[in-house]
């Protein structure tokens, strides 16, 4: 026989791996991460639940950011999820009332800062909703209702550099006071709280139609 048989034969009859996704609701004040930055004492997303060896989360939140995360054992899954192919859907509080000029603006595109070179976003999906939208309530609290009025908006992006909606409505004149990602692709965050574990038992196909 073949060494081309033999591995074909072999790869056969070694069951393919079964991999396991995770959506969990990262709460505000945690990493997206599973080992320790050197001399950081931080709260990991590990913390959260017993994950399987080689789990890694798709993409991030910065330390101060809340919501929807996407976890995985499978790189390839991961990498597609990244891709320029798939919306995330953000709601934002931010300081003040903000304008439909600043609104048009966040929709067009906005220069900002990435790596030391200036950076235009892309165009995106930016909405102001009406009402504040039903989210748990933050571990840390925002700031008093005395020191102004606040605005929330819904950001949809399909890029996603370091801490670019926070950058973004900064550019525009309005400070995030809180973010929190609710939608990847077709995976919402319903009705989760913050430190909620899902197991994802039909992610391969969602994420791949």
């Amino acid at each position: 026989m073949s060494v081309t048989n033999q591995t074909c034969l072999t790869e056969l009859a070694e069951p393919r791996k079964t991999h396991q996704h995770f959506k969990i609701f990262k709460p505000y004040g945690f990493l997206s991460q599973f080992l320790p930055e050197k001399r950081k004492k931080k709260h990991l997303i590990g913390e959260l639940f017993n994950f399987p060896d080689k789990t890694m989360a798709i993409g991030r939140l910065d330390h101060d950011s809340e919501g929807l995360l996407l976890l995985t054992t499978d790189g390839m899954i991961s990498y597609k999820v990244r891709s320029k192919t798939i919306e995330k859907e953000y709601y934002v509080q931010v300081d003040g009332a903000i304008t439909a000029e600043a609104m048009l603006l966040l929709q067009n595109g906005v220069e900002i800062t990435v790596n030391g070179s200036t950076y235009l976003t892309l165009p995106c999906k930016a909405v102001k909703l009406e009402s504040e939208p039903q989210l748990p309530t933050r571990g840390r609290k925002i700031r008093d209702a005395r020191h102004g009025p606040t605005s929330w908006v819904s950001i949809t992006l399909c890029e996603g550099k370091n801490r670019q909606i926070r950058k973004m409505t900064a550019a525009v004149g309005f400070a995030t006071l809180r973010l929190v990602r609710v939608r990847i692709g077709d995976i919402h965050i319903d009705s989760m709280i913050a430190g909620d574990v899902i197991t994802l038992t039909n992610f391969d196909t969602t994420i791949n139609r």
